[in-house]
């Protein structure tokens, strides 16, 4: 299993290697930034989408069923998270060193997350600096049924570490539940105890208690194991946010998690003139559900 302070490393070593055999097929981008409701929203947009377009074709001609995690392609491999958890790299990555924390057995994606999951995540976000993410469904972004979370490298550009820490410094407290004013739209945050990084066993279950507590306060009922609704979750070492979903898209622009973090991704130029024409917060807010 993993040891601590090497993930980093392997990572590396393992970009690398994935490079060089074609494994990986980062995804270039050409970024810029647009102010909106106080948040410096930073919008990409993909240089080359045929590889990843190709693949997705490859992979619908093959089945829907396909689950490109079991088996997982072994040039990707990172390192065993835990004896139900893996780390593999994103092989269509926009950002650098983005991975993916996977369960070993299959679980769906429109399934609660679990304290195993969050004792996976934590050890990974003990490791380095990351926005974890998890989208709850198709409607939240979701590509692939398989249960997976995401971690980002921070900062997601220069600073601050992610577009939308000062909205989440700027959060009111209702017991342990924030909320604040620069999102029109039903969310909640929690923040962290620096010290939780020491002990990701013991702070998967502070983290799981965390992440039923918000979930409660956006409606989301926890009821079987199947989800209730579609939702977006954020989380770093500091604070935690959960949003809850009413669309998957905004005039074909689709939004996962990472639109909420105030980095959101466009196709083309069309898109990207009607993201900049709408505003980025006009497309989260019809995207997500009303306050």
């Amino acid at each position: 299993m993993l040891q601590p302070g090497t993930l980093w490393q392997k990572i590396t070593e393992r970009t690398a290697h994935a490079l060089a055999c074609g494994a990986l097929q980062p995804i270039p981008t050409d970024c810029e930034f647009v102010e909106d409701s106080g948040i410096r929203f930073l919008l990409r947009i993909l240089s080359n989408l045929a590889r990843k377009d190709a693949a997705k074709k490859h992979q619908d001609k093959k089945t829907k069923e396909f689950n490109p995690f079991l088996p997982y392609e072994e040039d990707l491999f990172v390192a065993d998270i835990s004896e139900t958890h893996l780390c593999l790299l994103n092989k269509y990555n926009v950002v650098d060193s983005h991975i993916l924390i996977v369960t070993r057995s299959f679980e769906e994606q429109e399934t609660w997350l679990t304290e195993p999951d969050f004792q996976a995540m934590w050890a990974c976000m003990a490791e380095f600096e990351g926005l974890a993410f998890y989208n709850g469904g198709e409607i939240a972004g979701a590509s692939q049924r398989h249960k997976h979370l995401q971690i980002v490298p921070l900062p997601l550009n220069n600073k601050p570490q992610t577009p939308i820490d000062e909205a989440i410094a700027s959060a009111t407290f209702d017991d342990t539940v924030g909320r604040t004013r620069s999102f029109p739209f039903r969310h909640a945050i929690a923040r962290f105890d620096p010290d939780l990084v020491k002990s990701p066993q013991e702070a998967g279950k502070i983290i799981w208690d965390c992440y039923h507590n918000l979930l409660a306060a956006v409606g989301l009922k926890v009821t079987g194991n199947r989800q209730s609704g579609a939702y977006n979750l954020l989380a770093t070492r500091e604070w935690m946010l959960v949003v809850p979903r009413s669309g998957e898209d905004f005039q074909s622009i689709s939004v996962n998690s990472l639109g909420f973090a105030g980095a959101l991704l466009v196709r083309n130029q069309q898109q990207m003139q009607i993201l900049k024409d709408s505003g980025p917060m006009t497309v989260l807010s019809t995207v997500a559900q009303p306050q």
